[in-house]
């Protein structure tokens, strides 16, 4: 039997005549609070200090807008880092408030807990490399990180925001600042079940033809990315990878990018901050081939 003070635990409390297996079984725990909190820290310890609004907005004509929609790996979950947040005065983004602002990752703010580098600002790094000086990238944000296709036709109100609704609001916002020239889709993590995946193919037609009928435009390219390779529930992502190769096939302005050489960031679920890069470069090369 042991007889000591702890001062780490003192505040709460003396043990006194515990079992080495008892302290052993405090200590653990100690440590993974410890652990999680370090987690915490470290996840947000790149997020941008200071958000900087643009001023003068730039001409109209001169602004192409991309609105990235789906769920988490499109929302981000990856950890933001230095090189993430270096600003560049063509890449544009929106507040909560819908104000344009430089962009700085994360871009996605609807889930602050849960909300990590996302691939809307290697995208458009890259575009920028391809296109005139005197254009600007504004990426618009609207994934929510576990909606389903279901979700998005239905409007459901999921973690807060109504899904389909608020793809129209950010819509009306792009409109006034920029020329929309695309969508961004990732997502089928959600519809990866048995009950789902049948219906997956059919309920992209539908919501894209929803999308484009919003845009007032019918032939607006959507760039679809396919699901990580990573996970546990390897068979039914396959089959939602399928409906998503099928689709594309017949729509002559969607196209996919793959993803199955890009790793996860240990979940089995969401893509690391490389995987977010590429995943980011290779949209933008999509895109631009459909110029």
């Amino acid at each position: 039997m042991l007889l000591k003070v702890y001062r780490s635990l003192n505040k709460y409390f003396i043990i006194e005549k515990y079992s080495v297996r008892t302290l052993s079984i405090l200590l653990a725990i100690f440590f993974l609070i410890s652990c999680n909190r370090k987690i915490v820290v470290e996840r947000k310890t790149y997020f941008p200090k200071r958000i900087d609004l643009v001023m003068p907005i730039p001409e109209k004509e001169n602004v192409w807008v991309f609105i990235m929609a789906g769920q988490s790996n499109m929302a981000g979950r990856g950890t933001v880092e230095p090189q993430d947040t270096l600003p560049n005065k063509r890449i544009l983004s929106i507040n909560q408030n819908g104000e344009l602002i430089i962009a700085k990752e994360p871009l996605h703010w609807y889930e602050p807990e849960r909300t990590g580098l996302d691939c809307g600002f290697s995208f458009a790094k890259t575009l920028l490399k391809k296109i005139p000086d005197n254009i600007s990238i504004l990426i618009i944000p609207t994934a929510i990180g576990g909606s389903s296709t279901s979700q998005w036709l239905n409007d459901s109100l999921y973690r807060n925001v109504k899904l389909f609704s608020n793809f129209l609001s950010k819509v009306e916002i792009a409109r006034k600042i920029g020329t929309i020239k695309g969508i961004l889709w990732h997502q089928g993590e959600s519809d990866a079940n048995e009950k789902d995946i049948p219906f997956y193919k059919q309920r992209l037609q539908q919501l894209f033809s929803k999308f484009r009928y919003a845009t007032g435009n019918n032939e607006l390219p959507i760039i679809l990315g396919e699901l990580g390779s990573f996970s546990d529930n390897p068979v039914n992502f396959s089959l939602i990878n399928k409906a998503i190769h099928e689709y594309a096939a017949e729509d002559k302005n969607c196209s996919v990018i793959s993803t199955n050489d890009l790793n996860d960031k240990g979940d089995h679920l969401h893509f690391d901050s490389k995987g977010q890069r590429t995943m980011g470069k290779r949209f933008a090369e999509a895109y631009l081939k459909t110029l």
